[in-house]
């Protein structure tokens, strides 16, 4: 329920009217004067609940409206929106103002061309195996000159032209498995240097990869990213392009190392950050308990419970 911003009263607050007066034989005068209404007010909240209308507000709709829109033209106007018609074309067609449409497909939750299509329904998939898919992407981080906005909440004043560095990560599609290094650019070069180290990361913990995916970014496309891969024998798939979700453990592994490492802490250097991912991410693969397998990733790979990470 939504009061109105100067409303004297609450739900509880009528109660406590209504108690007074009917349970304690309190007068309408004394039960509004208590509470700091009128006695008016009181006798309006006491016959409301004789009533059995209740103690919250009522809505503040008019119980006529002449001038709406009639059910007819507006199941035509929804009809026509069914059919992928702009707002404006709609009003020309049905001769409303397109004021008139474009309240009605708000109002049915329909104003943006992806609310015309269902919503498709989750896909959860998880390989077999560690190495059978491993996740990679990268996650541009602004250089830190000092605290900034995200910490302070202000950004008046705040530096310009700090630069950027990139958060490169590999991540196993079975055990959850995270590799990452924060680098100067995502160039080919090196993104497929990037690939050769966190596969040997992998390699050296048991996991043999056997397949790769990634977006459809440029380094990912060159022809040094596929002769790496094929170096490695590992099969490169892409995602469908415009569909993050495809990379779904990327991305969200990407939220977590953001909310629990990158911006989590006033950290007064890139490099300092940095340092601090290190630490972060053994406990994220040794200790932290991933919600959708139970277990810290570390559990799911065999030979992996040593002290680096």
């Amino acid at each position: 329920m939504n009061l109105h911003s100067r409303a004297k009263t609450t739900p509880s607050c009528r109660e406590l009217i209504v108690h007074r007066v009917l349970e304690e034989g309190w007068s309408l005068h004394e039960a509004g004067e208590a509470v700091g209404v009128s006695r008016r007010t009181a006798w309006k909240w006491v016959e409301r609940f004789r009533r059995g209308e209740g103690l919250g507000d009522r809505s503040s709709r008019p119980l006529r409206s002449p001038l709406r829109t009639s059910e007819a033209l507006e199941a035509l106007i929804l009809m026509l929106r069914g059919h992928r018609l702009t707002a404006m074309r709609i009003s020309q067609a049905v001769e409303t103002p397109r004021s008139t449409v474009g309240r009605i497909l708000r109002r049915h939750r329909l104003s943006r061309v992806r609310d015309l299509d269902p919503k498709e329904p989750p896909h959860r998939y998880e390989h077999a195996a560690p190495g059978d898919l491993l996740h990679l992407d990268t996650k541009k981080l602004g250089r830190i000159d000092g605290i900034g906005h995200r910490i302070t909440g202000v950004r008046r004043g705040h530096k310009r032209g700090s630069g950027w560095e990139f958060a490169h990560v590999c991540i196993d599609d079975h055990s959850r498995l995270a590799y990452v290094e924060v680098l100067a650019d995502e160039l080919k070069e090196t993104t497929a240097a990037f690939l050769s180290r966190a596969i040997a990361w992998f390699r050296k913990r048991g996991v043999v990869t056997r397949r790769l995916l990634t977006d459809n970014g440029s380094p990912y496309k060159s022809r040094l990213f596929a002769q790496t891969c094929a170096s490695f024998s590992a099969r490169h798939g892409f995602t469908r392009p415009y569909r993050p979700r495809t990379n779904g453990k990327a991305e969200r592994f990407i939220q977590s190392a953001l909310r629990e490492w990158a911006y989590c802490w006033p950290y007064p250097s890139s490099k300092e950050r940095t340092r601090a991912l290190r630490s972060w991410l053994h406990f994220y693969n040794h200790h932290r308990t991933h919600s959708a397998i139970g277990a810290p990733p570390a559990s799911r790979v065999n030979n992996l419970f040593s002290s680096d990470s």
